[in-house]
Order: C-alpha cells, then sequence, then structure tokens
C-alpha cells in the first residue's frame, strides 16, 4: 500500500493528472471535494464555520454563500481561521477513506490530490503548532507527487477555467494574488518525491504521469513486501 499525495499550485493541472492516475488503476480523491462535502448544511464544519464568521456567510437557501465567504476569508485576512476550521476535519475524512482502501486492498495506491499539503504544514508551524495533524500533514504520506508549471501558464489556466471565452483581468488579478500566498515551485521540488513538469501538451504529460506511476507501483510493492515480512 501507499498514501500518496498529488499537489502543485492553481493551474497546475491536478485535476488532469489526478485523472490519469485514475485511468492508471489508482485510487484518487480530491480534497476539494471532501471539503465540500464538509460544509454542506447540518455538518459540523458549517456550524462552525457560521459561529466563527457570523450568519451572513449563509445564503438564503440556508447553504454557505462562498462569495462572500472568500471575501471574508481571503480579502479579510481571515483565511487561516477558515482553514483551521475546514482543514482537520478535511484531513480525518481522508484518512477513514485511506483506511477503507487498503482494507480492500493491500496493495492498493491512494492518491489525495490536494492544492496545499505543504501551505497547511507551514501554516500551521507559523501559528506556533509544533505537533498535531496540520503541522505534521506532509509526512502522514509515503510520497509527494508535485506538479509544476510556470506561473504564467497556471495564471493563464484559471482564466481559462472561469472565463473561457475572453481574457478577464480581474480573474488574473485573482489567480496571482492566490499563487502569491502560495509555496513557490522551487521550495516545493526540494520536498518532492517525484515532480511532473506541465507546460507541454497532453501527450507528454500523460507520459510523464505513466513514469511516476510506474515508480508508485514499485513503492507499494515495496511497502506490502516490507509489513507482509
Amino acid at each position: 500500500m501507499l498514501r500518496v499525495g498529488l499537489t502543485g499550485g492553481l493551474g497546475s493541472g491536478k485535476s488532469t493528472v489526478a485523472g490519469l492516475f485514475r485511468e492508471l488503476g489508482a485510487q484518487v480523491i480530491e480534497a476539494d471535494e471532501l471539503g465540500r462535502a464538509l460544509m454542506e448544511p447540518r455538518q459540523a464544519v458549517f456550524n462552525e464555520i457560521v459561529r466563527v464568521f457570523g450568519p451572513e456567510v449563509v445564503d438564503s437557501s440556508g447553504r454557505l454563500d462562498r462569495a462572500k465567504l472568500a471575501e471574508l476569508a481571503f480579502r479579510g485576512g481571515r483565511l487561516n481561521e477558515l482553514n483551521a476550521i475546514v482543514h482537520p476535519a478535511v484531513i480525518q475524512a481522508q484518512r477513514e477513506w485511506m483506511d477503507r482502501v487498503f482494507a480492500e486492498n493491500p496493495n492498493a495506491v491512494a492518491i489525495v490530490e490536494s492544492a496545499l499539503i505543504f501551505e497547511v504544514e507551514r501554516d500551521a508551524r507559523e501559528r506556533g503548532e509544533s505537533e498535531g495533524v496540520l503541522a505534521d500533514w506532509r509526512q502522514r504520506f509515503d510520497r509527494i507527487v508535485l506538479l509544476t508549471a510556470p506561473d504564467e501558464v497556471k495564471v493563464s489556466r484559471y482564466v481559462s477555467r472561469l472565463s473561457p471565452r475572453e481574457w478577464d483581468e480581474r480573474i488574473a488579478a485573482d489567480a496571482r494574488s492566490r499563487l502569491a500566498r502560495q509555496m513557490r515551485d522551487e521550495e516545493k521540488i526540494a520536498r518532492a518525491d517525484f515532480v511532473i513538469e506541465n507546460s507541454g501538451d497532453l501527450a507528454g504529460l500523460r507520459h510523464n504521469v505513466e513514469l511516476g506511476w510506474r515508480a508508485l507501483q514499485a513503492g507499494a510493492e515495496q511497502s506490502s513486501n516490507i509489513s507482509g515480512a
């Protein structure tokens, strides 16, 4: 078995690469998908967000007003408050998911796609948390696969996703602001186990993912052999 974190900055192509790994046989889950589910009404995370940020973050349908919450978190300087509520619950859900995967198949490669593996650990330590689920999150993975690309390529992808018909400078500025809060690729490369550069075409990306998959499979087999020794 192998626990893998798939990470990369905004616009690095995580969803595409996650899909390619899934096609090759990996079990994959997206941290954002888990986060969205945990932020639904009647969930503990939802209740805590409303308690901390106030009832104004709830829209007329009774769900979170994500635009309002994002404004308070990103522009209001309260992102750490939001992350401190959401991230521990997401990490626990990931752990439970991986336990289920390995119970069914001890030789599985379980991949968690998450943009902020390194940033969560950094932010926790900056808050003075030397131990705990956030401060040692990176250590909970056996391997880290990092996607890299030039920042302007990342910005372009982000704009194209949100404004496919025309360039929107407001969205581009938002992308650059978000990237500025993330660690630079150069910092992450030194801490990753496998790096996939994603600024070319899909065929090249697929080839690099296949190389990474073979390395991950070898790691899973080795781990299983050690566990069964």
